[in-house]
């Protein structure tokens, strides 16, 4: 079943910027379906208001976080995200490393002197084969997809930087008939786990199997599923857009030769070959022959009971997709990696690339070990609202048995589906926040936020978006992978 979340703000189009107002938005940013539409919202986002209130410091916190005081994420996780032992909160909000200072741990997007800066341009391991640009036109697949404004505009401005044109990037959007077979299959399994993961199937991964490796498609999904992370945690705090970043204008931008140098502002000339293309990668509701700017989730209803323990009983019997290393080097990889956590399915496909998988493994077990505001039990039940979301089995398989450990009755976890009557207001702001998030990163929206706020508090709000953040990996990778449920 389609479901159409309303939304009443017009952009550009009308010529009109977004409205910033002291109240919560009770609706998502508009989705833009042209490149024009597009850039005007994206400058636009470098006026939005942050979601998440922040104390005042005091001087010792603020010689703590030196240069760090001003940066709003860097405060978020500073405040409210409860470090993990041996963990570095990256970009992302959930991406773990090696352990470091107390500075170190809580500021991710500014490493302590005793945590090397990584360079994302090369990759961590040599069977890493896909390129720096191809990765990143693949982030801003993502970041199209769910309207992620805060991501497509840092991708525009990676893309940009790499020397592609503004056509070049224009045609992600709205032609891929200037790209290769090979590209377009990857631009369309990208937004398909990116909007409908729950449609993966065998066919899906047979069809990129004709271009790619099991490797390179692992590794390809990986790195969609941290873009579909970042995206959860940038668009759930609400950051606003950076300033000061440039674009290089090339000489078939359009632009003047004497003026084709750099520019600071999204809202760059566009060609009249794109100028009123309407995109193929936004989710688009179309009436009456145009886009509405509303959001869309293809989600479909929950199964039933009896449905989903047949799914996890075939997660259990069904083959990997993706190839798992053998079970001895994966167990020596987790001795390395000094992680004392058994040898699951999930480790041994991640155990693939030793170098990337460390910080994910990392970081995916220290999600359950921080000692936060979330408890045990509300972690477990996140992990089920988002695997059902996303219809991520292995996911779902997980949930169910942790859920069983606490000692919660299946009656009570199939009642996470939606009957929340007998949960407190506070987890229901709070589960509802998640869901909607989960679904779809543009979907939760300021006042989904406000309401989880009032009755939960800042540090549960931020946990619960960094634990969601964290699912969107977890459920994707596993479930494209196809891993049978241990």
């Amino acid at each position: 079943m389609m479901r159409r979340i309303v939304l009443s703000l017009t952009i550009a189009v009308l010529g009109t910027s977004v409205c910033h107002a002291d109240n919560p938005v009770k609706t998502p940013r508009p989705v833009p379906a042209t490149r024009t539409e597009m850039k005007e919202l994206l400058e636009d986002m470098k006026r939005r208001p942050h979601r998440i209130p922040l104390p005042q410091l005091s001087d010792e916190e603020k010689h703590e976080l030196a240069e760090r005081a001003d940066n709003y994420e860097s405060r978020l996780r500073y405040h409210y995200v409860p470090p993990a032992e041996g963990t570095v909160f990256g970009a992302g909000g959930i991406r773990s490393g090696s352990g470091g200072e107390k500075g170190a741990q809580r500021t991710g997007n500014s490493p302590g002197a005793n945590t090397p800066r990584r360079d994302f341009r090369r990759n961590a391991d040599e069977n890493m084969t896909l390129t720096y640009q191809f990765k990143t036109m693949l982030f801003w697949i993502v970041a199209r997809t769910n309207n992620c404004q805060y991501c497509l505009g840092h991708q525009e401005w990676k893309l940009s930087e790499v020397g592609m044109s503004d056509d070049s990037i224009a045609a992600l959007d709205a032609d891929w008939s200037v790209y290769s077979e090979s590209e377009q299959a990857a631009f369309a399994y990208a937004r398909l786990l990116t909007f409908e993961p729950h449609r993966l199937s065998d066919e899906i991964i047979s069809s990129v199997a004709e271009h790619y490796t099991p490797l390179q498609i692992l590794e390809m999904t990986m790195s969609v599923g941290g873009n579909n992370a970042i995206n959860r945690w940038k668009e759930g705090i609400g950051v606003r857009q950076s300033a000061g970043n440039t674009f290089r204008l090339r000489a078939d931008s359009g632009v003047p030769a004497v003026a084709a140098e750099q520019s600071d502002t999204f809202v760059t000339p566009t060609s009249d070959r794109f100028r009123k293309a309407v995109s193929i990668v936004a989710p688009l509701e179309i009436f009456r022959g145009k886009p509405t700017g509303q959001v869309l989730s293809t989600r479909p209803e929950p199964e039933t009971r009896e449905v989903v323990q047949e799914r996890i009983k075939a997660a259990a019997e069904r083959t990997a997709r993706m190839p798992l290393v053998d079970e001895s080097l994966a167990a020596a990889w987790l001795k390395e990696s000094e992680q004392t956590i058994p040898v699951t399915n999930w480790v041994r496909l991640i155990a693939n690339f030793p170098n990337e998988g460390r910080g994910r493994l990392a970081s995916l077990t220290s999600r359950e070990r921080q000692t936060g505001d979330l408890t045990e039990l509300q972690k477990a039940q996140l992990n089920w609202i988002t695997a059902r979301q996303d219809r991520a089995w292995y996911a779902v398989g997980q949930a169910y048995r942790k859920l069983l450990t606490l000692g919660q009755s299946e009656d009570q976890i199939f009642a996470l589906d939606g009957d929340w009557r007998e949960l407190s207001e506070a987890d229901q702001a709070l589960f509802r926040f998640a869901r909607n998030l989960a679904a779809s990163p543009i979907a939760a929206t300021d006042e989904d936020a406000a309401v989880a706020l009032k009755s939960s508090g800042p540090a549960r709000v931020v946990q619960v978006i960094n634990h969601v953040a964290s699912c969107a990996w977890f459920n994707r990778v596993t479930e494209a992978a196809g891993l049978p449920l241990e």
